[in-house]
């Protein structure tokens, strides 16, 4: 059991093998250990955002095939005529096609997480292979929702798609970060007939140089709405300050008819403060034509707020309703009230006050999962680096998940939002478009980025694309600067910063001053920086083991250490803030080497969010909040007695002393952006770090020496897990000694087990690593793992536990809390039909039980399907049904149940002449009998006896258990 007793410091978190191990020394840990901060917290999650309650996850009961799947080669007139028809798609698109066998999975799926690592990948994609993937899913609509309006909301294919619905295709899609709204309306079936979606992946083709996943990695949405209603992403309502200081909000509602006549509507808006109490309403009429669209506006007088910051993110909502004719539609849009401004001079003002931007850029996958992140994980992540003080993240170099927007506003994140694709063309102009209409109310974004590092940027051609570029964000949001990430051509007579809002750096620090001074009615920010290498837990590089120490030594040619990046940043006022290359590690792009390494080593943290020196660089540089002291490194160098180590020290106060088991080695006064440094002759026991400030302790951080392991050690995020089947949250493993400390140098393997959740996602931040990411085993990196679990539906608890040879073992409960699952439309297993028969004349006798027409005679036995029925004929009442049919091949390989839902009459079945039911009640009743697995064709006879009309009544299928 987690002991709530144990929670502070760095005590142990979970028994091992049933006794609590010593608490460690009560002096905060930083990154030099490698440990995450803070302590595990016992509180649950908020309930997420939902705008949108017209959504339902359509996540659950998809079917996934690896690979291409070739459609049937059309050797005839009439088969090549058919299949360029409307609902006549061929081979894994169609919809009869057997996906009987195909892997069931849930959304989100990456399934290039799964695939183990090649030299012969591609090296920006972290040697994984990707290729074709197919998935299916099949769904039913009520009978008594025809006339509704019905989308599909794909949030994130990876990469270039073609969906079909009901064998019509519906969607090209080239883009996989970018969300794919399908109109499914006018292909929808209802009733007895089920709706089959095919969706082909395209992940060979590349967006990006980083690893970018491959298949629908984000939520999937199936949408039912009335059939005059809020279009997707229809609401604008991002407030305005007037020229007196008041608030207000316009509100624009686009609205869409899928009606077969005109309607007539009132479109009514609330504003709600944060505790939900009505501040503001209005309301306006509107006439919405068939089969198109109409925008509403009006405004709502706000008054004087409260403001949404960084430090307190309030947040109102926009209630927006649509009536009229009984028609109900509603959308709720969270809001903020702030200002956000960039000055050629000062930098960037929120809400009138100076913020400087201290921020990272981020990629969007994390170990174990890839890009299929669970919201709970964005959240930690985001919490991660909120704990360092950012305030900023710039979403490189794509959309991100619009759940990690609402986290954003949430926890007062600052949101550079950028573009993927640079070009003006329409299929590329409609991917822009789509992300400012889906983005602009949040009041974390602060700025549009229409590209990133192009090579056009500096060319007339460039200015035009751009130009054309920043007109369609501003005419979908005029509140926000326009930017672009460029890396170079800031001073050529063609520049793209000639008209840009804002002009991005990526480096090239040394331009800041020139720029400034050639331009200075110009607001600038570096957009991207850093780019510096570190090995988390490594103190010493070697370049032949693909190993780079983490003193903050080493960066990339074009790039530098985080302390001299940011004091460029910080020493001038004019340039608005950075953003790091980058808050985490992340699969692919391992520059500055290649093979056998999988994974960037530019992040401030690893893979898995566990901390390098870099946080604690960031920590002394950014929290202005709280005092911060660290140590590099840690403590535990067996074989080194009186050897010189390194130390660094970060601090945000004014001074700091160095001990070493109780020996003062100096008093300096705090470089709060290069560090301070000591050489210490090796000596095990305690080094520690006091700082001060008008000579009172403020903060003090320390490290021991570890024996050697004896234990393993689990430590969870959160005490307590929602038992929605979809919270998930990560847990920290690592090896203690005998006195309960944490053992930096440890890398040996470990076995886990777990009940009342799944093992989503194993990592341990090593960029070198092969192991599998997926599974129940993972060794320690550098002292330490991560497994990530999602917890089951319902209560009680999640227990994991985790082995290793010649330690004892770890045990940690999570107290998993019962709560509301979000609702998934349910799922659909499809069975073969079975709806062509021969049905024999009627007879006196029992037919034989391999009664068939004679080869040829098509005369002698009727064609029918189920529904036809005969009549009693007195002394003539046996009639034999048969059919012909070449199972799936799932049920081929492992059998099957066939059902009939009604027969009529007295009745026997066979299956290759062999009885396996027989139905003794002449009432109309079901029929349900296993099949035994066989391949090829199959002889179905069913042989019924009656005197009222009798024979198959119903639908009859044969499909898997």
């Amino acid at each position: 059991m987690l002991r709530r007793d144990l929670l502070r410091g760095t005590a142990a978190f979970a028994t091992v093998a049933g006794a609590p191990l010593a608490a460690a020394p009560a002096a905060r840990r930083s990154a030099g250990d490698g440990l995450p901060m803070p302590a595990p917290t016992d509180a649950l999650p908020p309930p997420a955002f939902v705008g949108d309650t017209t959504r339902v996850r359509l996540e659950r009961g998809w079917l996934f095939h690896e690979g291409d799947v070739a459609p049937p080669r059309l050797d005839t007139h009439n088969a090549t005529y058919l299949s360029v028809k409307a609902g006549n798609a061929q081979g894994a698109a169609a919809i009869d096609y057997d996906d009987s066998d195909w892997q069931r999975v849930r959304l989100p799926h990456d399934w290039a997480s799964a695939q183990p690592f090649v030299a012969s990948a591609n090296v920006a994609q972290g040697y994984r292979p990707r290729g074709i993937g197919w998935y299916r899913r099949h769904f039913a609509l009520d009978e008594g929702d025809r006339g509704q309006r019905w989308e599909l909301h794909f949030d994130g294919i990876a990469t270039n798609a073609t969906i079909w619905v009901n064998g019509s295709v519906v969607a090209h899609h080239w883009s996989g970060y970018t969300s794919v709204y399908v109109d499914l309306t006018p292909f929808a079936r209802f009733g007895d007939e089920l709706n089959t979606v095919a969706i082909r992946v395209d992940a060979e083709a590349m967006e990006g140089w980083w690893y970018e996943g491959a298949g629908l990695y984000r939520h999937a949405w199936l949408v039912r709405r009335p059939p005059v209603s809020i279009a997707s992403d229809g609401v604008h309502c991002d407030p305005r300050r007037g020229a007196d200081g008041a608030w207000h909000v316009p509100v624009a509602v686009t609205l869409t008819s899928v009606a077969r006549e005109d309607r007539s509507v009132r479109v009514e808006a609330r504003l709600l403060d944060p505790d939900g109490r009505e501040v503001a309403r209005g309301g306006t009429e509107a006439t919405v034509t068939a089969l198109d669209e109409t925008e509403a506006r009006l405004s709502l007088a706000a008054g004087a707020p409260l403001s949404w910051s960084v430090e307190r993110p309030t947040l109102y909502t926009v209630v927006t309703r649509v009536t009229g004719g009984g028609i109900a539609d509603e959308r709720r849009t969270r809001i903020g009230f702030r200002t956000a401004r960039f000055d050629a001079d000062q930098g960037f003002f929120l809400n009138d006050r100076p913020v400087k931007l201290k921020g990272v850029c981020l990629h969007q996958d994390h170990a174990g999962v890839g890009t299929a992140v669970p919201d709970a994980l964005h959240r930690w992540r985001l919490e991660r680096l909120k704990a360092i003080g950012c305030n900023a993240i710039r979403c490189s170099h794509n959309a991100p998940a619009g759940e990690f927007l609402d986290l954003c506003d949430e926890l007062g994140f600052l949101v550079m939002d950028e573009n993927r694709q640079f070009n003006p063309a329409p299929d590329y102009m409609a991917q822009l478009r789509w992300l400012v209409r889906r983005d602009r109310n949040h009041p974390s974004v602060i700025l549009w980025s229409v590209f990133n590092e192009e090579p056009m940027q500096g060319t007339p051609a460039g200015v035009e694309m751009v130009r054309r570029m920043a007109h369609a964000v501003r005419a979908l949001d005029d509140s926000r600067p326009v930017t672009a990430a460029m890396n170079g051509a800031f001073f050529e007579p063609d520049s793209v910063s000639s008209v840009v809002d804002v002009t991005g750096f990526n480096y090239y620090q040394g331009d800041y001053d020139r720029f400034h001074r050639l331009f200075p009615t110009r607001p600038m920010t570096s957009s991207e920086d850093t780019s510096a290498f570190e090995t988390r837990g490594a103190y010493a590089s070697d370049r032949a083991r693909h190993v780079i120490s983490s003193y903050d030594d080493e960066a990339a040619s074009w790039g530098g250490t985080h302390r001299a990046t940011w004091r460029a940043i910080a020493e001038r006022r004019f340039v608005a803030g950075g953003f790091t290359w980058t808050g985490f590690d992340y699969h692919g792009e391992p520059t500055p080497y290649a093979w056998p390494t999988i994974s960037s080593f530019f992040g401030i943290m690893d893979l898995c969010g566990f901390p390098k020196t870099a946080y604690d660089v960031h920590r002394a540089h950014w929290v202005d909040d709280a005092a911060v002291v660290s140590i590099t490194p840690h403590w535990t160098w067996p074989g080194r007695q009186g050897q010189s180590v390194r130390v660094l020290v970060m601090s945000n106060a004014e001074e700091v002393t160095l001990t070493l088991n109780g020996r003062a080695l100096g008093t300096q006064p705090v470089n709060r952006i290069m560090g301070n440094e000591w050489y210490v002759p090796y000596a095990p026991g305690r080094i520690e770090a006091v700082a001060r400030r008008g000579g009172r302790e403020v903060a003090r951080a320390a490290h021991e020496t570890a024996g050697a392991p004896v234990a393993l050690r689990l430590t969870p995020s959160r005490l307590v897990m929602l038992g929605d089947g979809e919270d998930a949250l990560p847990v920290t493993v690592d090896a203690i000694d005998s006195r309960g400390r944490h053992v930096p140098t440890a890398n040996l393997p470990v076995r886990f087990g777990v009940g009342g959740a799944e093992i989503i996602g194993l990592g341990n931040g090593d960029p070198n690593s092969h192991e599998p990411e997926q599974g129940d085993s993972r060794s320690l990196f550098n002292g330490l793992a991560q497994v990530i679990v999602r917890a089951a539906a319902g209560g009680g608890a999640v227990t994991l536990t985790a082995t290793a040879p010649g330690l004892r073992s770890a045990r940690a409960t999570i107290d998993r809390r019962a709560v509301a699952q979000p609702a998934n439309w349910p799922e659909q297993r499809r069975a073969q039909p079975l709806a062509e028969w021969r049905r024999s004349p009627a007879s006196r006798e029992r037919p034989a039980a391999d009664a068939a027409p004679p080869d040829g005679d098509n005369n002698s036995w009727a064609f029918v399907r189920p529904g036809a029925l005969v009549p009693g004929e007195a002394g003539a009442d046996w009639h034999a049904w048969r059919t012909v049919v070449r199972p799936w091949r799932r049920v081929g390989a492992e059998g099957g149940i066939i059902r009939f839902e009604s027969v009529a009459g007295r009745a026997e079945l066979l299956v290759d002449g062999r009885p396996i039911a027989t139905k003794r009640d002449a009432a109309p009743g079901a029929i349900e009998a296993r099949v035994p697995a066989g391949h090829g064709e199959r002889v179905v006879l069913l042989l019924v006896k009656g005197e009222a009309p009798a024979g198959i009544a119903g639908t009859v299928t044969l499909g898997a258990d």
